[in-house]
């Protein structure tokens, strides 16, 4: 699956196969050209992975990364920005609560995290998400140069590439990047296919929203963040398990269930096999805390604390033992 797949209507993509090692941090970008002019959407979780997406399009295209003067960061999670430093001589184009994110968690927070990490569960956990093949040892991701207040086009060619704001949704500054002519959108993490969806920011019902916005487009191609290619059935599936959990979380919030003891009664059904599936403990503090009016933890320590737990208990029910469930208490 990992690779460039060229569309043969100026758009391509660079697809990495999303439930690989942990299921975290293998993301999607995309390419837009039209004669000499092209856009880059995102880039990814370091600068070797995203020097080698380069050079992947450049075998494409022709195009080498210098060729290429507009990047778009459709949200600021580090697996579609901490390449950024590749693109230095492009205007970036984001959110400005995009960018507000990227400062907020830089690479050497992460490093920060791997270096420092506890014995046991967790420290294996982080190793999980952090470690090799990845590598945050020196990155510093140029910030996005444009920032986008509201909805804007872009021109690429005779292409037309509208950039949509459409969060707070899975992070306080998701954007979409849609391609009309070519019926085409690049969804960032709006949409995650075969790979759970993790509920940064929310609310939730901004985020379904978000879909409904990609489902009434003329469109027939998704590239999402994470996952194959799809088309509007794979933005119906993303939409499928927000209302599923977001129902069945609020059962049990409205029965006075504690949130450990939600967590471990919904049944994930077909979703319970999508990479990252313990982010379903991020997805229930966050609406647990909307539907409570409380603030929801936003500590990404704590909340690697909270899943390692379920992390673990789905690899054990993976390799095919019955591990009783975690004992581990959320903090509501």
């Amino acid at each position: 699956m990992d690779g460039v797949r060229d569309f043969g209507n100026g758009c391509l993509c660079y697809l990495q196969d999303c439930n690989q090692g942990s299921g975290w941090g293998w993301s999607n970008s995309g390419l837009i050209v039209d004669g000499d002019q092209a856009v880059l959407i995102d880039t990814l979780r370091d600068e070797r992975l995203t020097h080698h997406m380069l050079e992947e399009y450049r075998a494409a295209t022709g195009l080498a990364a210098r060729d290429i003067n507009t990047l778009v960061n459709t949200h600021a999670d580090g697996d579609h920005t901490f390449g950024n430093r590749l693109m230095e001589h492009a205007r970036i184009y984001a959110t400005p609560e995009c960018k507000d994110g990227i400062l907020a968690r830089p690479p050497s927070a992460f490093q920060g995290l791997l270096e420092n990490r506890p014995e046991g569960i967790i420290g294996d956990f982080i190793f999980e998400l952090y470690g090799p093949p990845f590598d945050f040892t020196g990155i510093d991701p140029k910030l996005p140069t444009d920032l986008v207040k509201e909805d804007m086009t872009l021109t690429v060619g005779d292409k037309k590439v509208e950039l949509i704001k459409v969060g707070p949704a899975h992070t306080p500054g998701d954007m979409l990047a849609v391609v009309p002519s070519e019926r085409t959108v690049f969804t960032g993490d709006v949409v995650f296919f075969t790979n759970t969806p993790v509920l940064w920011s929310g609310p939730c019902s901004n985020w379904i929203a978000a879909l409904d916005h990609i489902l009434s487009l003329d469109i027939e191609t998704v590239v999402p963040g994470h996952g194959p290619v799809t088309d509007k059935n794979g933005v119906r599936k993303t939409k499928e398990y927000l209302v599923y959990i977001q129902a069945e979380a609020r059962k049990r919030f409205d029965a006075g269930m504690p949130i450990e003891e939600a967590i471990q009664d919904i049944a994930l059904g077909e979703f319970e096999d999508w990479g990252g599936s313990e982010r379903i403990v991020v997805n229930l503090n966050r609406l647990y805390c909307e539907f409570g009016g409380k603030e929801p933890v936003t500590d990404f320590g704590s909340m690697i604390a909270m899943m390692a737990p379920y992390a673990e208990r789905a690899r054990k029910r993976r390799a095919g033992s019955s591990p009783e469930a975690p004992k581990s208490c959320c903090p509501h």
